[in-house]
């Protein structure tokens, strides 16, 4: 177990980052996720305090990193000053009990902390309908006296002590109604994108998709003249947001950009925001935008040609855009079979433009 550097003006709670590496999976991966678990936890408004590490050939059922280590982390993490515990692998219900009862301290897994995330940037009627849908999806099956970590989020429903198992199912009842109710708004929602979007059925659409801040944002603005903010963070974005644009003198195009990818992205969230990713499905042309100079660049790749798939978008429809370009080293290969751009500073939109401009005359002539 290891410290991390405090970050500048640290956040008012703290945490300790947990990974498992299980079999024969290589160290360097193991940290890789951790890596990415931090900016998770950092975007949640959580400093993180310390990082660490436990091999096992196969999960605890009970603890999933055993009675012994689950001790030693939870005085590892108070010596650190962290009141939290978060673990890079999803957890159940009673997995989560058992450590908070040995640790003495609040536990969650990755997919609750995307939650929170997601929880705190939704803005609109659709995005936080969605969001609540996915966290309730995510609670139900966890559900158990000790579970409070979401109950802000849900509008206060979930535990509440008391009469025990009599009053779980009560909750459990009251939150499939709930569910029940967000999956009724939510195909109204998606019956009004329908009619915004045959309402524009003459103008093409083209879609940014692509792993959490691969630079989709920047891109968008650069392509629809917008100034619309950009942050430097994980899921900056989670509405869709259409601007027009011209990939040509007499080419105008919608353009949309979408929620980001992230590796281990829960399947409920996916589900939840698939009003928001129908943008994706529908569009014309997909650009599948990549941030070629991160360390981990064709992981991320993966993530999000998995989820594209998953989404049953066509591989003719994607288009491949190594951006950051910028920021390689002068001498790097531009092959590869996508395009190079730097969104920031423009280098290679012309071409992207043009590309466009081609590919939509083949399917909008």
């Amino acid at each position: 177990m290891r410290p991390v550097a405090p970050i500048t003006a640290p956040a008012s709670r703290a945490a300790l980052v947990v990974g498992t590496r299980l079999g024969a999976q290589p160290a360097f991966v193991v940290e890789e996720h951790l890596d990415e678990l931090e900016d998770l936890v950092t975007s949640a408004g959580v400093r993180v305090a310390g990082r660490a590490v436990q091999a096992r050939q196969a999960p605890n059922p009970a603890t999933f990193i055993g009675r012994g280590k689950a001790e030693e982390f939870g005085r590892g993490a108070r010596q650190l000053g962290a009141d939290l515990v978060v673990f890079d692998d999803d957890l159940t219900g009673s997995q989560v009990k058992n450590l908070e009862e040995i640790m003495e301290l609040q536990v969650m897994d990755r997919s609750s902390v995307i939650l929170e995330i997601f929880g705190q940037r939704a803005r609109s009627r659709e995005a936080r309908t969605q969001v609540e849908l996915a966290q309730l999806n995510y609670l139900l099956p966890r559900l158990t006296r000790r579970w409070r970590h979401l109950e802000r989020q849900v509008g206060g429903i979930g535990v509440r002590g008391g009469a025990g198992e009599t009053q779980l199912e009560a909750d459990r009842r009251m939150l499939r109604q709930r569910v029940r109710r967000l999956e009724r708004e939510l195909v109204k929602i998606e019956r009004t994108r329908a009619i915004q979007r045959r309402g524009r059925r003459g103008v093409p659409e083209v879609a940014l998709a692509g792993y959490t801040n691969a630079g989709k944002s920047t891109l968008f603005n650069a392509l629809t003249a917008s100034t619309t903010p950009v942050e430097d963070r994980l899921f900056a974005t989670l509405d869709a947001r259409l601007r027009r644009g011209a990939v040509a003198p007499s080419k105008v195009v919608v353009f949309a950009d979408t929620v980001g990818f992230i590796r281990k992205l829960p399947h409920h969230l996916v589900a939840s925001f698939k009003s928001t990713l129908e943008e994706v499905v529908w569009a014309d042309v997909v650009l599948h935008v990549v941030d070629r100079s991160h360390p981990r660049w064709e992981e991320q790749m993966e993530v999000a040609e998995g989820v594209l798939r998953e989404l049953g978008v066509e591989p003719e429809r994607i288009v491949p855009v190594f951006n950051k370009s910028d920021l390689l080293p002068g001498g790097e290969r531009r092959d590869g079979g996508a395009l190079w751009i730097s969104a920031s500073t423009g280098q290679g939109l012309d071409a992207l433009k043009a590309e466009l401009a081609r590919r939509l005359e083949l399917v909008r002539p």
